[in-house]
């Protein structure tokens, strides 16, 4: 028992100096510096409430009212709020260097700050209209939001087979519907285009019983037949199928973003005892030299 009280004591003096020497030994570069103050919890708080709040003054700025009486202050603060974003872009260039455009976040917030920064003048004012994008930045800023868009984005493999799926079963359903009810009902089914899209109409379940079955069921009564499967089939297995397969990715890329953080840490535990050894041995042949 009193080995194992002694040993902390004989390896908390050696840590503390080999911190102390790290430090000393490396210290941080300017770059260094302001890559940690940028990605400080506090600054991306900053940034996230500075975007909430220019999202708030692009759309005070479609009301005519509000800018007759305060258009000046408008216009003011969303100048101040563009200027927070390119200082912000501007010190994520210099921090990371090229590398800022390794990541794939980073090029969209640099695209839409970039648009903003483009002046109104004759044929670019759609593009100053696309300010409002800004808001959009409030996804990469907020990992939750980043992990839905990313499960999205991998899942978009899966769903290109759920959709060429979809398609096939569309296809069919509108070649049928063509032939059986494109007599009595051409508005709805007279051509293939009319009844693919009377066929999306009834998948999203809009106005599909009272506005275009139970009238086909007037003239063909066992119209339900063909509608009622293929609300089942398209409604409720298709479509949940995608839902499911945009979760499944959401989960993936959780997982992936905490085994990546856990060997982050990791390396960066490994890294620190190496030197620690380091500096250690250097000391015990500094001693016996």
């Amino acid at each position: 028992m009193r080995g194992r009280a002694i040993l902390p004591r004989r390896l908390s003096c050696p840590i503390s100096a080999s911190m102390t020497e790290n430090s000393t030994l490396s210290p941080l570069t300017s770059r260094d510096r302001v890559a940690n103050f940028v990605d400080r919890p506090a600054v991306q708080n900053f940034i996230l409430g500075v975007i909430l709040f220019n999202a708030v003054i692009l759309g005070l700025e479609t009301s005519d009212v509000v800018m007759a009486r305060a258009g000046s202050l408008i216009l003011l603060l969303d100048a101040i709020c563009l200027g927070v974003f390119v200082i912000e872009i501007a010190l994520k260039l210099y921090a990371r260097g090229f590398a800022f455009f390794r990541r794939g976040w980073s090029i969209f917030d640099f695209v839409i700050v970039a648009i903003s920064l483009v002046p109104s003048a004759q044929g670019l004012s759609v593009l100053r209209a696309l300010r409002i994008l800004r808001l959009l930045r409030v996804v990469s800023v907020a990992p939750s939001l980043r992990r839905v868009v990313e499960g999205l984005v991998n899942a978009l493999p899966g769903m290109g087979s759920v959709f060429l799926l979809m398609g096939v079963i569309f296809y069919i359903g509108a070649v049928m519907a063509t032939k059986l009810f494109g007599a009595s009902f051409p508005e709805w089914f007279g051509t293939l285009g009319r009844s693919g899209y009377s066929l999306f109409q009834i998948m999203t379940l809009e106005s599909w019983s009272m506005g275009i079955v139970r009238p086909v069921m007037e003239v063909y009564p066992y119209a339900w037949m063909f509608f009622v499967p293929f609300i089942m089939i398209t409604t409720f297995a298709v479509v949940n199928l995608l839902v499911g397969l945009i979760v499944n990715s959401m989960q993936d890329a959780h997982h992936e973003e905490n085994n990546e953080r856990t060997d982050t840490y990791r390396d960066e535990v490994l890294n620190r005892l190496g030197e620690i050894e380091a500096l250690i041995k250097s000391r015990n042949d500094a001693g016996k030299g």
